[in-house]
This record gives structure tokens, C-alpha cells and sequence, in this order.
């Protein structure tokens, strides 16, 4: 599975390992994802999402349904 966050798009970049003698190498940043469970009160179902941190404090803000809807509208989901 992709290492991309279901509602802020957030996924792995890359960036430079700099070893003390300033060497350096490629590594990758990836993102703090979670596989969380949350309750869809409007259709009375529970959905699997990947999220990061960030979020899961956006969706304790606006809810669910309003974030999945945020995310389908910018192109994050299909």
C-alpha cells in the first residue's frame, strides 16, 4: 500500500542524510499515517481510513464526512 495520507495528501518525500564529515546521501521522509476507524454518524458506517496525525485533528474538527468530502473535492481521494 501507498504511504499517502487518505485527507491531507501528505506522502513520502526525499531528502539528503548528512553524515558528520557532510557526506551526503539520499533517505526518505515518510509521514506519521495511522490506520484509524472512524464512525460515519450521517450513513451509519465505519470506515477504515490511512491518516496522518495531521489528520486526524482535522477530522476531530470538521468530522468525517466533511473531510472526505474536502479531500474528494482538492483530488486527494477518487
Amino acid at each position: 500500500m501507498s504511504k499517502i495520507c487518505t485527507i491531507t495528501g501528505k506522502k513520502v518525500i526525499v531528502g539528503n542524510r548528512v553524515s558528520h564529515s557532510n557526506i551526503k546521501t539520499k533517505r526518505r521522509y515518510y509521514p506519521n499515517l495511522q490506520e484509524k476507524k472512524f464512525y460515519i454518524p450521517e450513513t451509519d458506517e465505519w470506515v477504515i481510513l490511512k491518516v496522518s496525525a495531521k489528520g486526524i485533528k482535522h477530522i476531530n474538527k470538521n468530522g468525517v464526512l466533511k473531510s472526505l468530502q474536502k479531500a474528494y473535492d482538492k483530488g486527494i481521494i477518487y
